[in-house]
C-alpha cells in the first residue's frame, strides 16, 4: 500500500514517575495512559512512539535495580531525547511532568512541532 500523504512521527510525552513515589502500580497507570493515548494518535493517521518503548528494556538489560538509579538514568530521559530528533513533532500529555516539559522544550529547541492534545493533532492535514 502506498501513499502520497505524509503521516507525522509524534512523541508522546506524558508522566512517568511525577505524582507515582515510585510505586509501580501507578508507574503502570501512567504507562497506560500514555501507550492508549499513542493508540489514538496512530488512529488518526500519525505515527506514534514512546521513549518508554526504547528505554525501558535497554534499563532491564543494563541491569538497573530500581527505578532512578544511576543505570535508570542514564537511559530513561536521554534515551527519549534522541529519540525527539527522529520525531516530527511532540504530544504532551497528562499531569504534571518535569520529564514531559522537559521533552517538550527540547521539542521546540529542536524545531519541531509541539502539541497540547489529540485534537490539535488530529487538525493535522495528512
Amino acid at each position: 500500500m502506498t501513499t502520497d500523504k505524509k503521516s507525522l512521527m509524534v512523541l508522546v510525552a506524558g508522566p512517568y514517575r511525577s505524582g507515582t513515589n515510585d510505586d509501580p502500580a501507578l508507574i503502570a497507570a501512567n504507562v497506560k495512559h500514555m501507550t492508549d493515548t499513542a493508540l489514538q494518535v496512530y488512529r488518526i493517521g500519525h505515527m506514534p512512539v514512546m521513549g518508554e518503548w526504547f528505554a525501558l528494556p535497554l534499563i532491564e538489560a543494563a541491569g538497573s535495580k530500581a527505578v532512578g538509579d544511576d543505570i535508570f538514568n542514564e537511559i530513561f530521559h536521554p534515551i527519549a531525547v534522541k529519540l525527539i530528533d527522529h520525531c516530527d513533532a511532540v504530544l504532551r500529555i497528562g499531569g504534571p511532568s518535569s520529564g514531559a516539559d522537559y521533552m517538550v522544550e527540547t521539542g521546540k529547541a529542536k524545531g519541531k512541532r509541539v502539541f497540547f492534545g489529540l485534537e490539535e493533532l488530529a487538525d493535522v492535514k495528512l
